[in-house]
């Protein structure tokens, strides 16, 4: 977009930071320089695979020194400030940095990465492969405390780009087969930092969630999100419409709060939207949010997740996709995932779609 600048830079360990003004920004070019004294990166984790379902698990064990809620003064995605050396050493708009505890990565090639997705799908007992890859954060703001709905228009709108932007470059790096953006808010969710911000994770992988797209995909047709699309916006579960895309709660909405947003055209990923396309998409998601908080009043913990096709398969069948789910079931109520949902996968929707449709609609209006 016209007017939003990108400025890279590095971390005193050699992670990638890199600073997105706004269009309207007041910063100036220039940013310090991270000035500590930073350990080694921890070494890249290893993936095992389940033998039972061909699924991979990446060990990671050094997430276990994650910080967890510290005060707002010891933010670690706060602007540095002599009492408290966080991980971005100037102000900003948006920032977007490596995690320095990562899933996958930093290591992007290695002896023992996965040789393409013929060999992560044999299966075979004791079977381990390099996590390669690469996992970062989204500093939707300097802000300590807010979400996504609550940055203004053209903080949003830088947002939007950086996820464009990132999946562009994420998705040409060697042994990145997908690339995930999303954002978890909210303490019933499990999220370590109360700062508005999103991750976007780049797999060694195709995820498991979209091989199974891609076999329905098999199964039903080429144009299966085409006719999903028709079939949404014809019927009573659409909460909201733009030009360019749809939100609707979906006919099998397994969460009691569910919303699916798509593209009117196929789009495989960010980076494939046009500039009308992203700014549109940067006030729907902020007015889809909006509503959320207004259903009971107050802020609503969702996961956020921007589904998008893998980098070598599916261009041309899996669009890109949002789904906003949240586990609360009421005023005061949450969904668990118990034995039926935990252990087999099989769900039991807790609220009929279309009325949950019809409430995320007159919350909407209120908010």
């Amino acid at each position: 977009m016209a007017g939003i600048v990108t400025r890279a830079t590095t971390l005193a360990d050699g992670r990638d930071l890199i600073y997105f003004d706004d269009a309207d920004t007041s910063l100036p070019a220039e940013r310090r320089l991270d000035a500590r004294q930073l350990d080694a990166r921890p070494d890249t984790a290893t993936m095992r695979q389940d033998v039972l379902t061909g699924e991979w698990v990446s060990i990671a064990s050094s997430r276990q020194n994650r910080v967890v809620l510290p005060p707002a003064e010891f933010d670690p995605l706060a602007p540095a400030s002599e009492t408290n050396p966080s991980e971005i050493p100037d102000i900003y708009d948006v920032a977007v940095f490596e995690n320095r505890s990562p899933s996958f990565g930093p290591l992007l090639e290695a002896d023992d990465a996965p040789a393409g997705l013929d060999d992560l799908a044999e299966i075979g007992l004791g079977r381990t492969r390099r996590s390669v890859g690469r996992c970062e954060v989204v500093c939707f703001s300097p802000e300590t405390h807010g979400s996504f709905a609550s940055l203004s228009p053209s903080r949003a709108r830088t947002v939007v780009e950086a996820w464009a932007q990132r999946t562009e470059a994420l998705s040409a790096l060697p042994g990145v087969q997908q690339v995930f953006p999303f954002e978890n808010r909210g303490q019933a969710i499990g999220v370590t930092l109360h700062h508005p911000h999103g991750q976007i994770y780049a797999y060694p992988y195709v995820t498991p969630r979209t091989t199974r797209l891609l076999q329905s995909i098999d199964a039903y047709g080429p144009d299966l999100f085409a006719d999903l699309l028709e079939s949404e916006r014809s019927g009573p579960r659409v909460v909201l419409a733009g030009e360019h895309f749809t939100a609707y709660v979906p006919f099998a909405a397994r969460w009691p709060i569910e919303i699916h947003l798509l593209p009117h055209r196929h789009v495989p990923d960010f980076a494939g939207l046009t500039t009308d396309e992203r700014d549109e998409l940067a006030v729907l998601y902020q007015r889809l949010l909006k509503g959320l908080d207004a259903l009971y009043g107050d802020e609503t913990p969702y996961i956020s997740a921007w589904h998008q096709a893998p980098v070598s398969v599916g261009r041309d069948t899996v669009r890109l996709m949002l789904q906003i789910t949240s586990p609360r079931r009421g005023e005061s109520k949450l969904k668990y995932l118990a034995g039926s949902e935990a252990a087999m996968g099989a769900w039991v929707g807790d609220i009929v779609p279309e009325r949950q449709a019809e409430s995320i609609r007159e919350a909407m209006t209120r908010a």
